[in-house]
């Protein structure tokens, strides 16, 4: 291929993966503004609400590693494209659904087709740029910016459809999106898969699914019942004994889903720990922040959601930077640089937390965490991508994705559970969780000055 028509291909596969990964980030979030309205529409109780925020995100969680394996063994293109179609009807299902089960039953199946697409949509960015690391880090800064940006316009997008529509176009506008995605992913260059010797792992996804099923959602119910709560350590308990057999498994398997020597690379290794204290510190902390903004500050919920707006912003400009930077420079610097960043963010909201500031200097934090993340989360995952096989790089990318995702979802209940009910508590819990958000990106940095190349 020449390198007119390969940079070319470098862009349609971008902006192809970029609208998958987009809907992917977008639907984490647009559904919650619209709660109150289906729960009015479709007669739902409060439970029946966080099942149709849950459901999505436990389905997805739990087979990333499988939609990974599955991109690598049948090809991340027509794994991609399968997703989107699924997402699309998923999405219909959900315009459509007439109760709230139905709807519920729309989001797993939205959760199914977002584990396909997220990390195929990774593996065609690296396969496309395969022979030129600058601009695979370069892609991968806009991919990761397209996501960053999706996640945090949710709310924004949800509320503006519901002033003109009602709650099921936010579930309908996905169709045209998908309808755009689908067609620029049809000119992709179709990806390496695993040889054709290579035998079938059957029970390596169902331990997977189970494992992180399991440990996802005793996360996610450990905010509303409780760490103590019978329901979270069952489910705790046993996503633990399915990950150590799924190990197991692994270990003595021919033909494994997940070759644990991939655990070999010092690097991989650190880019997966720096990736899940980013996402630990990032959604604690902007959990407790929102409810800080309103129930300590007296923001409105508008008005709260407005005041996050530096974030998008941020993630946006740093991290195309990111990319060019890893492309030119390696994914070591940015990774450091990013995480002290991203600590001085965290140290600053320590010291104004208990002060009730004025929102100028919640607005440096504002723009320094998510600095220092933009920074490092390409660099992250470059670093991840190199470290591995071509035909390797959907699981790869479902491993990561995996920890960030179960990293989260830890954060949120960690956090939130030092913050408490009371104004008080909450101010207490935000200036601990910063300290403890501090300490732990002090330590990422270290790590990825120890476990990351000095080269490129």
């Amino acid at each position: 291929m020449t390198k007119p028509r390969q940079r070319t291909s470098i862009l349609a596969t971008t902006i192809a993966a970029s609208f998958g990964f987009g809907l992917v980030q977008l639907d984490v979030t647009i559904v919650n503004v619209a709660l109150p309205t289906i729960a009015r529409t479709l007669d739902t109780t409060l439970a029946g609400l966080q099942w149709v925020v849950d459901a999505y995100a436990l389905v997805f969680a739990a087979l990333l590693l499988t939609g990974g394996y599955l991109g690598d063994r049948y090809g991340a293109k027509p794994c991609y494209l399968a997703g989107i179609a699924f997402f699309a009807l998923a999405s219909l299902a959900c315009g459509m659904a007439a109760s709230a089960l139905m709807l519920i039953a729309g989001r797993v199946l939205q959760g199914v087709g977002a584990a396909l697409m997220l990390p195929c949509s990774l593996a065609l960015i690296n396969h496309a740029a395969q022979d030129q690391p600058r601009r695979r880090a370069q892609a991968i800064g806009w991919w990761t910016a397209a996501g960053g940006i999706m996640i945090a316009a949710g709310p924004i997008v949800g509320g503006l459809l519901l002033g003109v529509a009602s709650w099921r176009a936010i579930f309908l506008v996905n169709l045209p999106v998908c309808a755009v995605g689908g067609l620029l992913a049809l000119r992709v260059v179709e990806t390496r898969r695993l040889p054709k010797g290579h035998g079938v792992d059957i029970a390596g996804p169902w331990l997977a699914m189970l494992a992180l099923g399991a440990v996802t959602g005793a996360m996610i119910e450990a905010r509303p019942l409780g760490m103590a709560s019978p329901v979270v350590l069952a489910s705790a308990a046993t996503g633990i004994l399915a990950l150590l057999a799924f190990v197991r498994h692994e270990a003595r398997a021919a033909s494994p889903m997940l070759p644990l020597s991939l655990f070999d690379s010092r690097t991989f290794r650190g880019a997966l720990l720096y990736g899940a204290i980013v996402n630990l510190t990032y959604y604690g902390a902007v959990f407790v922040l929102s409810v800080y903004l309103q129930r300590v500050l007296g923001y409105t919920p508008v008005t709260a959601g407005l005041a996050f707006l530096p974030l998008t912003a941020t993630f946006l400009v740093v991290n195309v930077i990111s990319g060019w930077w890893v492309g030119a420079r390696g994914s070591r610097a940015p990774m450091i640089v990013g995480a002290l960043i991203d600590a001085c963010g965290f140290a600053l909201l320590a010291l104004i937390a208990a002060a009730a500031a004025p929102y100028w200097k919640l607005a440096i934090a504002f723009v320094l965490i998510p600095a220092g993340m933009g920074l490092g989360v390409p660099a992250m995952t470059t670093a991840v991508l190199v470290s591995v096989e071509q035909e390797r790089s959907g699981v790869a990318s479902a491993v990561l994705n995996a920890a960030r995702q179960a990293a989260g979802a830890m954060g949120v209940a960690l956090f939130g559970a030092l913050a408490g009910d009371t104004p008080a508590h909450i101010v207490s819990g935000l200036g601990r969780s910063a300290v403890i958000a501090t300490a732990l990106l002090v330590a990422a940095a270290l790590l990825a000055a120890r476990a990351m190349a000095r080269s490129r």
